[in-house]
């Protein structure tokens, strides 16, 4: 039997012990395995509280105001008024310069992704009719469908399909939407809308050898759902 590896002092290899891929992505860790995560007064990681998911009314001369100080830069505020739900400031960006419909923030996400996992299908239907990108990937290789359906977005995601996303992408990790779906306690109309579609792939697997259906086993109330799919849980990816 081969011994465990150990440095000079004794102790065991820390190299041994970690045996994650070259792919391996903490943040795409955190989406699948994020209820193994302690909360409260012993732990380190304190969650996100009711006060910090709560904002803050805004009146329409606030968001005016903001829109005035982005006016230099219209990249910036087209991203800004998609995820905002200004529908009228983004129609008007639009028919200034169309070309602007699939500009990028620092981390990659365009107007659409931010327009989808804020769930503003009217923003959505106006970047798309200009053009928007529904293939268009982030830094960490998600699509605007993959931002949908995380959010439980689900009219959203129905339009996205509608307009030729990719049910299966999957992102550098190896997720696809119904992954994400599948993490998310809240996602039973996404999760049937995705199972429900002909063209998913329910036997896909993330990097860390998980079909969606073993997220949703593990994390979600709603895993009886994917005895829509017959015979899931014994599916192979298909090429």
């Amino acid at each position: 039997m081969e011994k465990e590896k150990v440095n000079d002092d004794g102790k065991p290899d820390p190299e041994d012990s970690l045996d994650f891929s070259e792919h391996f992505n903490q943040l795409e860790l955190l989406e699948t395995h994020g209820h193994l995560i302690p909360t409260g007064t012993q732990s380190l990681w304190v969650g996100n509280s009711d006060e910090d998911e709560e904002q803050d009314e805004k009146t329409e001369e606030w968001y005016q105001l903001q829109e005035k100080k982005m006016e230099q830069d219209p990249s910036k505020l087209l991203l800004w008024a998609a995820e905002k739900n200004r529908l009228s400031t983004v129609r008007r960006l639009l028919s200034e310069k169309a070309t602007h419909v699939n500009t990028r923030d620092e981390d990659e996400y365009t107007p659409l992704h931010r327009a989808a996992y804020s769930g503003h299908l009217d923003v959505v239907r106006e970047l798309i009719a200009n053009g928007a990108d529904v293939h268009a990937v982030t830094v960490d290789g998600w699509t605007p469908l993959h931002s949908a359906c995380k959010w439980n977005n689900t009219r959203v995601a129905s339009f996205l399909l509608q307009h030729d996303a990719d049910i299966n992408a999957q992102t550098k990790g190896l997720l696809t939407p119904l992954h994400l779906a599948a993490g998310n306690r809240d996602s039973k109309d996404t999760l049937e809308l995705l199972l429900m579609n002909r063209y998913i792939k329910p036997g896909l697997k993330n990097n860390l050898e998980e079909t969606a259906f073993d997220i949703a086993r593990r994390t979600s109330i709603h895993h009886y759902l994917f005895e829509i799919v017959e015979g899931c849980t014994n599916s192979s990816p298909q090429s």
